[in-house]
């Protein structure tokens, strides 16, 4: 109970404030009561008939009747009243009729010969008689000499009568008038800034229930108001027909907006499903209530009205109490509200048996009752802010929960999925590199195999032409040697035998040919046919080294001949431009395929060569360092360093990708070092790049002095 009271204190705190407002109210109405205002109670009702007949002459047997509760009538009805027992007879005083509903409203005055004199003559919701647009037909009653003290009233009305008669001085009626005015202006207000409160608020959070209830408030104000009759001077136009159609219409509109409301505030479809779908079966009957009026069966309209109305009450009080049960917080909230809602209609119904007299003023409770109902209902949407963050963060607590745990399974999940993928990926991987190894191969093979029959039929084609012309140059040479002797011989004989004339002939013939210029152009030609010769010999032989046509199995290597003969073949495209430093050092016989390996010292040494001859214009000494070394006591290390352009990093990391090539379209292939990568991983070595922009780029390779013996 103590945990009931400590989550609900601050629905009890509202409610004692507005039950104590409520009881405030109440005397409030007590002290306004007016104290000169006299009921007139003896009655007697007449049919048109009798009106007509003229019976309220001579027939005075009088009825006492508190309040005059006919019910729906369709025929014009009169009123025969009694005033002798009214104390201020004879002085000015105001007749009021406390009902808003009349179409017409005629007052007589009744001599002492039994004649009528017309007091007012009002119609269309009696606007002569209802000064200061007041609601109800109000008459100044002024008695003449030879007036008696009867009046008789005629009436029509298109809805059910239910009225009182009273008669007060005329200060008194207008001091009770503003009172009434003061009650509605401030019930109009207090719904007013309620209705605009809670229509601020769902534009505020954009929850339907703020926007019912807002529309609840307008339409339950306008018919409490409505039953009062001041709708039809402030709202309808005065519009007669509007008027008494708005008193259902009005209620019938603010029940299909209070229902959805409390159907959305106290979430009945989830916690009391059966009622909610009484609820909707209730907003079907309010609608065809409306439906009835508009149609023009009033007296069965209002039945359905206040049938609807004792079905709603009890279905919502049934609600509340169960939630309240349940420990639904807002519930309580809702369950008081229509509570003090209910304390107004109580009053209403006792001042309607007699019990209490609250006059004028018989339709205030409920405007308190309605008013109440209103405030409440609006703390509790409220406090309903607070229930929905204090949900919204619990939701997102738990949602918060549920990522994290979701997080921590999409972990898991992604930890499985990485150790497939990457286990998937190893296997892909090795049959990439296979298929790769493969493919270089197969491209290597083919290419070493043809470039291996051309160079060898080349070697082949030149070297039997080379030989006759190298083993020709010595003869020749020795030859024309002995011819130059001759002729020296015959120069020497010839100064000392020859006439003057002879030797003057010879002298312009050696000055014609140039004997001593030819002489030395003899030896110069047969010195390059030499070299010529002797070149062309270290070619081939260099051709015939770099191919090993004839060396396919794995045999001990002179590392430096394959490096020589490489420069050799490569001397012509360096254009005596760049200078080529041999460091050797001294390292052993390697064993390895000569062929492939001189085809590793081939592609590196070229691409050296055509990185620095594509930018001599920014370097003027091109250089290529060839340094061998022991690394270890297992392995040589042979260095390929250049001075050139360097290689940038995007590019280092994909040069020994197959196809990828850094040159023109046509200019190369892109397997030169992917070849070189296999061949060097096929002789179980390394090869390692070293790189900066604008700083050179070093090849690094190791190879073991000694292969297994299952190399291929």
């Amino acid at each position: 109970m103590k945990q009931f009271y400590d989550s609900n204190k601050n629905v009890f705190i509202s409610f004692g404030v507005v039950f104590l407002v409520f009881i405030l109210l109440f005397l409030f109405l007590q002290d306004f009561k007016p104290v000169h205002e006299h009921k007139v109670n003896q009655l007697k009702v007449l049919t048109q008939e009798e009106f007509e007949a003229g019976v309220w002459r001579d027939h005075r047997e009088f009825e006492e009747i508190n309040k005059v509760d006919l019910g729906l009538i369709k025929e014009d009805f009169a009123i025969l009243m009694d005033l002798s027992d009214y104390p201020n007879y004879g002085k000015h005083s105001i007749m009021e009729f406390n009902s808003p509903v009349f179409r017409k409203a005629h007052l007589y005055r009744i001599g002492e010969n039994g004649e009528k004199r017309l007091v007012a003559n009002a119609g269309n919701l009696t606007k002569e008689s209802n000064p200061f647009k007041h609601p109800n037909p109000i008459y100044e009653i002024l008695t003449e000499e030879g007036d008696s003290p009867y009046l008789v009233a005629e009436f029509q009305s298109e809805v059910p009568v239910n009225f009182t008669v009273t008669i007060s001085p005329k200060f008194s009626f207008f001091q009770d008038y503003s009172h009434r005015l003061l009650i509605v202006s401030i019930y109009m207000g207090l719904m007013l800034a309620l209705f605009m409160y809670n229509l601020i608020l769902y534009f505020s959070v954009k929850d339907k229930a703020y926007l019912y209830y807002c529309l609840y408030i307008l339409f339950i104000g306008l018919a409490q108001l409505s039953i009062m009759g001041y709708t039809y001077y402030f709202f309808l136009g005065e519009n007669a027909y509007l008027y008494e159609v708005s008193i259902i219409g009005f209620t019938v509109i603010a029940s299909l907006f209070g229902i959805p409301f409390v159907r959305i505030f106290l979430k009945t479809k989830e916690y009391v499903p059966v009622l909610d779908k009484i609820l909707l079966i209730l907003m079907g009957s309010y609608a065809l209530t409306l439906v009835l009026r508009l149609s023009g069966l009033v007296e069965m309209s209002y039945f359905l009205t206040d049938l609807n109305g004792l079905a709603i009450v009890t279905v919502f009080l049934t609600t509340g109490i169960i939630l309240v049960k349940k420990g639904f917080r807002p519930a309580v909230y809702f369950l008081i509200a229509w509570g003090l809602f209910l304390v107004g209609l109580v009053i209403f119904i006792l001042q309607n048996l007699g019990v209490i007299n609250l006059d004028g003023y018989a339709n205030f409770p409920m405007l308190a009752g309605t008013a109440c109902e209103a405030i409440l209902l609006s703390l509790a949407l409220a406090d309903r802010i607070n229930i929905l963050k204090k949900e919204k963060e619990q939701e997102q607590s738990e949602k918060l929960a549920a990522l994290k745990e979701n997080e921590r399974l999409v972990k898991q999940q992604n930890s499985m999925l990485e150790e497939k993928v990457h286990s998937r990926t190893e296997e892909l991987e090795k049959t990439l590199k296979n298929l790769q190894d493969t493919q270089t191969q197969l491209v290597n093979q083919e290419k070493m195999a043809s470039l291996g029959q051309l160079t060898a039929g080349v070697a082949h084609e030149i070297n039997n032409p080379i030989n006759f012309v190298s083993s020709n140059v010595n003869p020749l040479k020795r030859d024309v040697a002995d011819v130059i002797e001759i002729m020296e011989a015959y120069r020497e004989k010839g100064q000392k035998e020859f006439s003057e004339e002879t030797l003057k002939s010879l002298k312009r013939l050696e000055d014609e040919i140039e004997l001593d210029y030819v002489k030395g152009e003899i030896d110069q030609l047969l010195q390059g046919m030499e070299d010529g010769a002797k070149r062309t010999v270290e070619i081939v032989k260099g051709l015939k080294l770099f191919s090993r046509v004839d060396e396919q199995d794995v045999k001990k290597v002179d590392l430096h001949a394959g490096i020589s003969s490489t420069l050799v073949l490569l001397n012509s495209s360096m254009s005596n431009k760049i200078q080529i430093v041999k460091d050797f050092g001294k390292i052993p016989m390697v064993e390895c395929l000569a062929g492939k390996i001189n085809q590793v010292f081939m592609n590196i040494v070229n691409n050296a060569v055509h990185a620095l001859t594509e930018h001599l214009d920014k370097n003027p000494n091109p250089e290529i360092i060839i340094r061998t070394s022991m690394d270890g006591n297992d392995f040589v290390k042979i260095e390929i360093i250049d001075n050139g352009p360097g290689i940038p990093e995007e590019v280092k990391a994909r040069i020994f990708e197959p196809f990828f090539t850094t040159k023109p379209v046509g200019k190369g292939t892109g397997l030169g070092l992917s070849i070189v990568f296999t061949i060097i991983e096929k002789h179980n070595g390394t090869l390692e790049v070293e790189s900066c922009p604008d700083a050179g780029t070093a090849f690094i390779i190791r190879l073991p002095v000694h292969q297994e013996s299952d190399m291929i």
